[in-house]
């Protein structure tokens, strides 16, 4: 995401958001966040006029735009202090807590039937291999339910 685009976001300036990030370079490494060259922000910005029809909203920058990566955008959530910016940065925690329960729950769930495999004898390898294809089955994805037009 633009610098600018992740400011209005987080309900800052473009300016305040680049200062806090200076503050806190050694927070935003290479693959975080980079900044555009100058040919890459011309066709960029060329690109948008063609979609605004020619009318430019902006009043120009003094410098290039920093382009923020996934991990970018956690990180600079952790470094604004607006409302919005603090709320953000505790959504992506609990979300980052939830997905690591997630994973835990079904690593466990796998390592306990595996252990019960090797404790009981040949009459039960058909129950555990069903078990285990269920598990199969939920990783992958759905089909969505309902009628659809062409089917």
């Amino acid at each position: 995401m633009f610098d600018f685009d992740l400011a209005a976001l987080y309900g800052v300036t473009t300016g305040n958001s680049n200062k806090s990030v200076k503050r806190n370079k050694e927070r935003f490494p290479d693959d975080f966040m980079f900044q555009l060259t100058k040919k890459e922000f011309e066709t960029w910005k060329e690109q948008i006029l063609i979609f605004q029809n020619g009318i430019s909203s902006w009043g120009g920058r003094r410098t290039l735009p920093y382009v923020f990566t996934e991990n970018g955008v956690a990180m600079l959530s952790s470094v604004l202090k607006s409302k919005r910016a603090v709320q953000a940065n505790i959504a992506i925690i609990r979300t980052f807590t939830k997905l690591r329960e997630i994973l835990l729950t079904k690593k466990e769930l796998r390592q306990k039937i595996e252990q019960m495999e090797r404790k009981y004898d040949e009459q039960f390898r058909a129950v555990f291999e069903a078990i285990k294809r269920i598990l199969i089955e939920e990783e992958k994805p759905k089909q969505p339910m309902g009628f659809r037009a062409g089917n």
